[in-house]
């Protein structure tokens, strides 16, 4: 890395500065709106520059140049380095135009800080080429009135966030908020819990059609606007991907069978998809393999083609002999009135290898107790399967999330085995 532009936050200008001595061949800072010892000025150098440009003088760029790197998510582990090809803005056609339905002359919001690659998915590529208008909205700390008056007041047309934004509007009372310029609403990032779904649909009478992708994708799988979503379905595979299950021995899943989700990429490499994890092709190869890229999802595929995710590989839970995935569990606790977030994982059991945990925080007007544990575990048991149910139940105030607003499986489940929270 030989240059570094960055905005004047002060805790941005301290990681680059505290970074320096680890960066060899650094030479220059550069602040945007802003003035400080030992950084350039963007402003002033870009006064500087000729009024015109000369391609010829600067080395051709290729499509298959890398045009960014993005880190993964880091839900389950140690962040990874993304790199998108020039081609991958193109695949980001059928997220903006025909997922997320941006309209000509429309206005989208896309909440997703520019840290996690959803920005891109919502911000800038496909929005544009598609002919509406972006819509940026920064905020310190999410207020979901504050979200709810922006959207009235700049006649927001087109909406997509991560289902826990769903899950915090939900709780207000949307009947304050003249909502009758937003047409659509997508939800991506985590699987949408049924139960939010519905409640949205009856507060503003707008379905939400979710949609499947990762860091190193664009839309996979999505419910798109000819399709009838099913409340708790990722939807129908993309055009371009061609997708399938598999399960542990690498056979193909019948339906109703729950396996990961790999995409083919021997016949045709979809449009979007990932050069390759950033000078590591070792963990490439891991994933990446015979022409076939695994995602380390799993879900399973009803009979009219719909998929429905189960757990990340790691996530799934193992108790006596049961593969219990933490989305449906997490589905029936957000059911009870009592539940505004949870976090479903497995807990060491020396007996069953591991027990069903869930981390929860409440809504306003309800207060931890073992009482309220045992009835949220009732409940499971009447919604889902019997032996699905919570056997340890820890309240919490907040879940731990990612930049992106995603919980951290992986950081509860290092407590879990260091033995803390049960």
């Amino acid at each position: 890395m030989k240059m570094v532009i960055a905005v004047s936050d002060e805790d941005v200008i301290q990681h680059v500065e505290a970074a320096e001595q680890d960066s060899p061949t650094l030479q220059i800072k550069m602040l945007v709106n802003g003035e400080r010892d030992g950084w350039m000025s963007f402003e002033r150098e870009l006064e500087k520059t000729e009024p015109s440009f000369d391609r010829r003088s600067c080395e051709p760029v290729t499509n298959d140049d890398i045009s960014l790197l993005y880190f993964t998510s880091g839900t389950t582990g140690h962040p990874k380095m993304v790199a998108h090809d020039f081609v991958y803005p193109l695949g980001h056609i059928v997220t903006a135009k025909y997922w997320q339905s941006v309209q000509e002359g429309g206005l989208h919001l896309t909440v997703a800080e520019t840290g996690w690659a959803k920005a891109v998915w919502g911000k800038i590529y496909g929005q544009w080429i598609a002919g509406s208008a972006v819509f940026v909205y920064d905020f310190e700390r999410f207020d979901a009135p504050a979200l709810l008056k922006v959207i009235e007041q700049y006649k927001v047309t087109t909406f997509c966030a991560p289902p826990t934004i769903y899950r915090y509007l939900i709780k207000e009372d949307l009947t304050k908020y003249n909502l009758e310029n937003l047409k659509y609403c997508v939800v991506a990032g985590e699987p949408l819990n049924p139960e939010v779904y519905y409640q949205f649909l009856k507060m503003t009478g707008i379905k939400l059609y979710e949609g499947y992708g990762q860091t190193e994708l664009t839309v996979a799988i999505g419910t798109f606007p000819w399709m009838e979503p099913k409340p708790g379905s990722m939807g129908k595979p993309a055009p371009g991907y061609e997708i399938e299950l598999i399960d542990e021995h690498g056979e193909r899943c019948e339906v109703g069978e729950v396996g990961e989700i790999v995409i083919r990429t021997d016949r045709q490499k979809p449009v979007g998809i990932f050069k390759g994890y950033y000078r590591d092709p070792e963990k490439t190869a891991e994933v990446w393999r015979d022409g076939i890229y695994h995602t380390g999802d799993t879900a399973w595929r009803d009979e009219d083609g719909f998929y429905w995710f189960v757990g990340r590989v790691d996530d799934v839970i193992k108790s006596s002999g049961y593969r219990i995935g933490p989305f449906e569990v997490e589905s029936a606790l957000l059911e009870h009135p009592a539940v505004l977030e949870c976090a479903v994982t497995g807990v060491p059991d020396s007996v069953r290898g591991q027990v069903v945990k869930a981390t929860i925080v409440l809504t306003t007007g309800y207060t931890p107790s073992p009482e309220l544990a045992k009835e949220l575990q009732e409940h499971v048991k009447k919604t889902t399967a019997p032996y699905k149910y919570p056997r340890v139940v820890e309240f919490v105030t907040e879940l731990p999330k990612t930049i992106s607003g995603k919980i951290r499986r992986v950081e509860i489940r290092e407590k879990n085995q260091a033995g803390q929270g049960e």
